[in-house]
């Protein structure tokens, strides 16, 4: 008989976890594997450039001898190590771990703050959205002295738990475009890992990346056009996120490839913080700046005292 949909670690459909697999005799396919026999690189991100290799460490502890090599370009790839201090990220962590957790898929628990979104029907709402948390605030501040982030506007903040003992991962996808604007940004408040990139191959209605066009003259980074994505075809790009680390995928990277974390580079607990902003379609000059999209906007320069909130009020389920 099949399992449930719907199981009491929170994982739906084929989301799985080792809990579940177990419980149901679900098998999971064998992802790392699969991408093992592809040919691999990883992102330097002291040269930002990608060079072949499958191990992190290795590749990034031969980086005095890639001036030697050709390493291949690849924009939309932002990495940079210690953005959190040991501090920051204790203060960050003792915040989340005094907060609520929900469950969530794959072996995950999570922490949501932001609008109600319906990426099929491409509805928003605000739901019971008021804000962030203000232990976390700092972390905002912080993306005003970067660049690339000078200008981003968060108006969705998750906590994400990665439990090595329950397999969690996140299978390969690529956020959602109606919605969520080009930068896709990660903060790595405990543990290392992997972001593991394939391209995407299927129908442009998945994710609405169709709707990418209608912004597309606005992205930080020109996509690739189909002679160069073939370049990448049958071939995986690791990441590193190192514990502390912040990291952005914006322009191909964001758009062309499906990221994923695989359950084998979870070795330890992980928590992270992902942020994301708004599509040009929601913001002041957009077509849907309405006033779903303004109250989010209004909220998310919102902050309150996590000690003052019960059963985490505030959070969207």
């Amino acid at each position: 008989m099949d399992p449930p949909k719907i199981r009491l670690c929170g994982c739906k459909g084929c989301r799985t976890c080792l809990v579940c697999e177990k419980k149901f005799g679900i098998a999971k396919p064998d992802l790392y594997s699969e991408f093992k026999n592809l040919d691999s690189f990883v992102y330097c991100h002291w040269c930002n450039k990608l060079f072949r290799g499958w191990n992190v460490e290795e590749v990034l502890d031969n980086h005095q001898n890639h001036a030697t090599e050709n390493g291949i370009e690849f924009p939309g790839i932002f990495v940079k190590t210690n953005f959190l201090d040991e501090q920051e990220a204790a203060n960050l962590m003792n915040g989340i771990d005094e907060m609520p957790w929900d469950g969530s898929q794959s072996g995950r628990r999570k922490q949501n703050f932001g609008p109600k979104t319906n990426f099929k029907k491409m509805k928003l709402q605000v739901g019971p959205f008021e804000g962030f948390p203000a232990f976390t605030k700092f972390v905002q501040t912080k993306f005003e002295s970067e660049p690339l982030l000078h200008d981003f506007k968060t108006v969705e903040q998750c906590s994400l738990e990665y439990d090595d003992q329950k397999g969690a991962c996140i299978d390969p996808h690529i956020d959602d475009c109606w919605v969520w604007g080009e930068r896709v940004v990660t903060v790595n408040c405990l543990g290392d890992s992997v972001l593991t990139l394939s391209r995407y191959n299927g129908d442009c209605k998945r994710y609405n990346l169709f709707l990418v066009d209608k912004y597309r003259s606005t992205l930080l980074a020109e996509l690739f056009d189909e002679n160069e994505l073939n370049k990448f075809n049958d071939l995986v790009i690791r990441i590193p996120m190192p514990a502390r680390s912040l990291i952005v995928l914006y322009g191909p990277a964001r758009y062309q490839f499906e990221h994923c974390v695989l359950r084998e580079d979870i070795n330890h607990r992980r928590v992270c913080l992902a942020y994301r902003e708004f599509t040009t379609f929601y913001l002041s000059d957009g077509e849907k700046y309405d006033s779903a999209g303004k109250d989010v906007l209004n909220k998310a320069k919102l902050y309150w005292d996590h000690s003052t909130r019960e059963g985490g009020v505030g959070m969207r389920k």
